[in-house]
């Protein structure tokens, strides 16, 4: 008797184990789709991670495997050894790595089906939701849960349904629930009579009082060349209608007719490309050199770390990278940190490889995204992934190299939900397994990377001048304090004189002006004057950021909303005032101060779709948009010509966060967003609003002094037990009951102290002390680089088996947070 152990899309920390069927036994294998009934009802889509003959030693018997779905497995075969690794390292479960690895379109679960019984007579009146709930079954017998919501209209529909089992009005089963649907177009066809000459002839002398149906046909014959079968090919019912000018009910005569024949063909959702290729730009002389020097460190080390300044054509040297492995027949994976970037970069790439670029991230639909698996799967061609984090986990089939851009980006780490990987640490990972070499790009790399690089761990290329000898902008700063002391800026306004004079000078001689505030929304808070009143959220330990648009509080952690008071709830005064100001106020200022501008923002407010993101890209490059407001999301990568001033309008900000990295953070960001500035042939200026014009980080921005950033922060991380001198593991505990969160949060940090002495530190409360309803503390484990992480793991399990012992332990939700940002 065979067994398959396999992984759920749970967050559970072991495999489960079935039997597999006597007629599948050849058929399954690892890396195989099986529906495995888990609990009481349901059905799951578990991936086999192990077929073996070993009796499981369990009181109750084993279940079988209820069906396999592919007749060949849906992972290759390093994958399967990437998700172990990735739940190894990240401490999570295998399930948690599954549910973020596959496309939801790929896991079919079960779904609650609800059945009419038609038998059914009522012995008194039914309440209003349950005769909704049966009126809902008018024509049909059988729906579903989520069907019944959405034609009742009713939220909460379960207690509805438990009412009308118990009346016998209903019955419910599980049935599974497919989410990959694919796409079908109707394509048209000579009529199987009418394909030899003579008969054409005959259906035209049919057609000669019908003039438009006969035009119609003419059109159709022009278009497929269905009389010539070497130049034949299938036409679509929209295309002919398009190129014939013709309406739907004219195409339906001739189908009634039988003389034209309408099918269906399942074809792709992604959009081939049509673009001629051009040919690769020739590098300069020192993009040359540093392109000579990757692939002379590539003979000695996996990783090469190339810090090129802003505009100094990093992106091309990964052109020509891409190139050479492509042409050894080996696949590449192009990492960004945005979605926003994607945008820009897919023209460029499409140009260059066409048909060879394929593009992922999160914005896909669900059968989008099954599509390109299904590519990448079932296809052995030499193709260039370019993504966003979740692409690592892609099917690839030779991975010749793996291109982290913009590697600095805190955005490659993975918060919410598990697992939290660092999509730059784990890119090196799954590139080790397939044997490619790694490359990673920066004008401002992380400490880490530069520590590793310059330690001789990874490679090291410096590019050090902007292409074409283009100079790097002029920073100037603008003291906000002293402007203010001597009245020549108005308190409530966002902007100094100098840097509404550079704005006005850009737009003069028709240039363009990038604006920078990390904070979106109109106001991060509203107070009351009289009483002090501050709105906060009733979930979480925040304040409401104010968004004027909507007139609505937003909480940006949980995304608890209610509407503005029009005066304080709690002493009805009507002096609300705003304190701070988010992306909604500098756009409503920016409209007062230049209303002959077009104005743009870029936040997650006004970018929720791929298409907002690609108009609102798409409008500033082509100059119909002069003047763009936005949060990071514009400090990464962004390539605009015609940008000549760029405006920092609160460095302090930045800087002023009780975290170890906020210097390493501002700098990164401040540069970044200055390097938006000339990028061609002129010279670019950043104003840069602060109160500290004299602090250390605002001075080297200015001087462009990364290693004087790196220099001073690494002197304070060795001193002080931070990475890259150690390794940090965070754990987060979260409880309702904030008394016993305090208590268990401190026995656990003795017991482990007990095993790893000083190593440990708390546990402590972070700045934000309850998030969604749960109160959090922390305990830190800050440990020495060298160490291995599996016998922390060990220990880490073994003392978590000890806290169970702890009746009060189940109130604690605890998760680990691995290198964390």
């Amino acid at each position: 008797m065979k067994f398959a152990d396999v992984i759920l899309p749970l967050p559970l920390e072991q495999k489960y184990t079935y039997r597999i069927p006597p007629d599948l036994e050849k058929a399954v294998v690892p890396g195989s789709r099986v529906i495995v009934h888990f609990g009481r009802k349901r059905y799951y889509t578990a991936i086999v991670l192990e077929i073996h003959t070993r009796q499981p030693d369990l009181a109750y018997e084993t279940k079988e495997i209820f069906a396999l779905l592919d007749p060949t497995p849906i992972l290759r075969r390093p994958q399967l050894r990437f998700w172990q690794w990735v739940s190894s390292y990240y401490l999570c479960a295998l399930g948690d790595v599954y549910k973020a690895a596959l496309p939801s379109g790929l896991k079919l679960e079960s779904e609650t089906a609800v059945t009419y019984n038609e038998d059914f007579e009522a012995d008194a009146p039914l309440r209003p939701n349950e005769q909704s709930v049966l009126d809902a079954f008018a024509g049909v017998i059988k729906l579903t849960v989520s069907e019944l919501e959405r034609k009742t209209g009713l939220r909460n529909i379960m207690p509805v349904i438990t009412s009308l089992i118990s009346k016998g009005a209903v019955m419910v089963s599980e049935e599974l629930k497919k989410k990959f649907v694919p796409k079908k177009q109707a394509f048209i066809r000579l009529g199987a009579d009418y394909k030899e000459e003579e008969r054409l002839k005959a259906a035209f002398d049919e057609l000669k009082r019908a003039k438009k149906q006969e035009m119609l046909l003419i059109a159709f014959l022009e278009l497929s060349h269905a009389l010539h079968p070497t130049l034949a090919k299938e036409i679509s019912r929209k295309e002919l209608l398009a190129y014939s000018h013709s309406s739907p009910a004219l195409l339906d005569g001739l189908i009634k007719r039988g003389i034209l024949e309408s099918y269906e063909k399942e074809v792709g959702r992604l959009q081939a490309s049509v673009t001629k290729l051009q040919p690769l730009s020739t590098l300069s002389k020192k993009q040359e050199l540093a392109y000579d020097a990757i692939h002379q460190c590539f003979k000695e080390k996996d990783v090469c770390l190339l810090y090129g300044v802003t505009s100094s054509g990093k992106t091309e040297i990964y052109v020509h990278m891409i190139k050479d492995a492509l042409a050894l027949g080996r696949q590449v994976l192009y990492l960004l940190p945005e979605i926003a970037i994607t945008t820009q970069i897919t023209e460029r790439l499409a140009r260059l490889f066409g048909d060879k670029l394929v593009v992922y991230h999160s914005k896909f639909t669900d059968n989008e995204r099954v599509e390109i698996w299904n590519r990448l799967l079932h296809n052995k061609e030499p193709i260039v992934v370019l993504g966003v984090r979740s692409s690592l986990f892609l099917p690839f089939h030779d991975l010749g190299l793996v291109i982290v851009d913009e590697e600095h980006e805190p955005s490659y780490k993975q918060q919410e939900p598990a697992p939290r990987y660092h999509a730059r640490n784990a890119a090196m990972v799954l590139a080790g397994m397939h044997s490619a070499k790694t490359l990673l790009g920066s004008a401002t790399p992380s400490i880490d990377s530069y520590f590793n690089a310059t330690t001789g761990k990874y490679g090291l290329v410096e590019l050090g001048e902007r292409y074409g000898d283009c100079q790097m902008p002029d920073i100037l700063t603008a003291d906000l304090k002293e402007l203010r002391r001597k009245k020549m800026m108005p308190k409530e306004s966002l902007f100094s004189p100098l840097l509404i004079q550079q704005i006005e000078t850009a737009l003069d001689k028709g240039e363009q002006a990038i604006l920078f505030q990390n904070r979106r929304g109109f106001a991060p808070q509203i107070e009351c004057k009289d009483c002090g009143w501050v709105p906060h959220c009733e979930h979480c330990d925040v304040s409401l950021t104010y968004h004027k648009f909507r007139n609505v509080l937003v909480c940006h952690y949980c995304g608890f909303t209610q509407y503005a008071p029009s005066e304080c709830p709690a002493c009805k005064g009507k002096d609300l005032r705003m304190l701070g100001f988010g992306t909604e106020k500098v756009e409503e200022e920016v409209s007062a101060l230049f209303p002959a501008a077009n104005v743009e923002r870029l936040d997650t407010d006004t970018a929720r779709t791929r298409s907002a993101y690609e108009r609102i890209l798409g409008d500033f490059e082509k100059g119909k948009t002069q003047i763009l407001i936005g949060t990071q999301m514009i400090s990464k990568g962004l390539d605009f010509g015609n940008v000549s001033v760029v405006g920092i309008l609160n460095a302090d900000n930045l800087m002023n966060f009780p975290d170890f990295r906020a210097h390493e953070r501002a700098f990164q960001l401040m540069l970044q967003v200055s390097g938006r500035a000339g990028r061609r042939d002129k010279q670019g200026t950043v104003v840069l609003q602060t109160t500290q014009p004299e602090h250390p980080i605002i001075q080297m921005v200015q001087q462009n002094d990364y290693k004087g950033m790196v220099d001073l922060q690494q002197a304070e991380r060795s001193m002080f037990r931070y990475p890259p001198y150690y390794r940090l593991i965070v754990m987060v505990l979260r409880s309702r009951n904030e008394q016993v969160l305090r208590e268990l949060s401190t026995l656990y940090a003795d017991k482990l102290r007990a095993y790893l002495g000083e190593r440990v530190l708390g546990p402590v409360t972070p700045v934000i002390t309850r998030i969604q309803t749960l109160h959090i503390r922390q305990i830190v484990l800050k440990l020495e680089v060298t160490a291995a992480i599996a016998p922390v793991r060990e220990l880490l399990a073994k003392v978590h088996k000890e806290m169970e012992d702890q009746p009060a332990f189940r109130q604690l939700i605890l998760h680990y947070d691995v290198d964390p940002l």
